[in-house]
């Protein structure tokens, strides 16, 4: 009789536990799945626009709206497309303080959601115009270069380098700044949201003072 109560008093317990388990995960205190999926790939960074939250992509036409997670500390903000540039998502200054860590100018672990007004596009040929992006006529980067949209950098040291979601790592580019002539040849380093997405120091040898955006310049690769 002791055996019996013993199994008895076991098989009372697995049931309360898959019982607190089936709960918990009905009101979300546990696992409920695999990670959302996120439509861009890499880190992401932020321009020095001003203004409400918002964001410029090279890949969502204006008007689309995101939610932008930072996974290190949970949280989201949601912004709308308000023009191109060379990254999936750029945020503006004020959707970076929403969700950025104090001191990081790059959200390394992210989820990018789309929540309404567009839809994810396949990233364009080096040289087309995306969804979203500057008419030919406008200011932007030369013909011919192989990236399109306004470039922005994070906050890594050391020599000249880039990331970029297009190029592999070692390949070779020259990004020159059209407003000033200056220009500086970096190594992809490895991946991000941009095209191509300088470091500070590449960033500081081309760069106007005080702005953190080179919004006419080409790219080329150097082969």
């Amino acid at each position: 009789m002791r055996v019996q109560r013993k199994h008895v008093l076991a098989a009372g317990v697995a049931v309360v536990a898959a019982g607190a388990v089936a709960v918990g995960t009905g009101l979300g205190f546990a696992d409920t799945g695999s990670p959302r999926a996120s439509v861009c790939q890499g880190s992401v960074t932020f321009s020095a626009e001003g203004g409400a939250p918002a964001a410029t992509s090279n890949r969502f036409p204006v008007g689309t709206r995101l939610r932008v997670t930072n996974l290190d500390n949970n949280r989201s903000t949601e912004v709308t497309v308000t023009g191109p540039s060379g990254s999936c998502v750029l945020l503006n200054a004020a959707a970076m303080e929403l969700v950025r860590e104090p001191g990081r100018n790059v959200v390394r672990r992210n989820v990018v959601e789309v929540v309404g007004g567009g839809a994810a596009g396949a990233p364009a040929e080096p040289g087309a115009v995306r969804p979203g992006a500057a008419s030919p006529g406008a200011a932007g980067p030369a013909p011919g270069s192989a990236c399109q949209g306004a470039i922005t950098f994070s906050a890594e040291a050391g020599a000249p380098a880039a990331t970029s979601d297009r190029f592999p790592v070692g390949t070779r580019l020259r990004v020159t700044n059209l407003d000033n002539g200056r220009a500086v040849t970096v190594s992809v380093t490895g991946p991000s949201g941009s095209c191509v997405l300088l470091n500070a120091t590449a960033m500081d040898a081309i760069r106007e003072p005080g702005k953190n955006l080179v919004r006419r310049n080409t790219v080329e690769l150097v082969r």
